[in-house]
């Protein structure tokens, strides 16, 4: 699976090799899937992870070990995903705003996390080449992830947070392609956050008439 690691193009002086691409493509379609509420989300966010570890294995061991994490994600994602669509009409999750409680849980869980993760990448260099940025991005994704999986609207900022790091580091460590598209992540998060809004209102009164007793 060398090839991943190989050149793919070279655009605007900026090489895009194939693992960059393919993944972030994949995270792409996996981002509109979401925004969807299809359930097809959670196993093409986890082929994304499983093609960057690929990619990653056997040199880059941190970069592979958190694909490991997100596709670990995933499979809980596809888990909760399926056994709540039953409780709308249409077959799909019904977003929801998060409760206080649970806002304050993962803006501690993402605080803590981030200083954890950075000061293992800190003690082992090995890990990351750019320690607290790339641990931000890391736990940011897992913390929307997560939110994601739960069906919570929120899901929607801690993306555009990742976004708003995610794309100068991408670009300033050669990641052209993934800087690219963080910055239509951006504009899919946008309308996706809109989105899930009004069906957070719309779908709210059919979901606690249709939901078990």
């Amino acid at each position: 699976m060398n090839w991943l690691n190989s050149e793919a193009f070279v655009a605007f002086d900026q090489h895009i090799i194939w693992s960059d691409m393919i993944g972030n493509i994949l995270g792409l379609i996996t981002l509109a899937l979401g925004w969807r509420r299809s359930l097809l989300t959670w196993p093409v966010q986890f082929l994304s992870g499983l093609v960057l570890f690929v990619a990653f294995y056997g040199h880059l061991a941190g970069s592979a070990g958190k694909q490991v994490v997100v596709m670990a994600v995933a499979l809980y994602g596809w888990w909760q995903w399926n056994r709540d669509k039953d409780r709308s009409a249409d077959g799909h999750i019904v977003p929801r705003f998060a409760t206080w409680p649970e806002r304050a849980a993962m803006l501690g869980a993402a605080a803590a996390g981030t200083v954890a993760v950075a000061l293992i990448f800190k003690a082992y260099p090995s890990l990351s080449w750019d320690p607290w940025p790339d641990a931000y991005i890391f736990v940011g994704t897992i913390v929307a992830m997560y939110a994601q999986a739960r069906g919570m609207v929120e899901f929607w900022i801690a993306w555009l947070l990742v976004d708003l790091v995610g794309v100068p580091l991408n670009f300033a460590n050669g990641y052209a392609f993934s800087g690219f598209v963080y910055v239509i992540y951006g504009a899919l998060v946008l309308w996706g956050m809109r989105d899930w809004w009004l069906r957070s209102r719309k779908d709210a009164r059919p979901a606690l008439e249709g939901a078990p007793a």
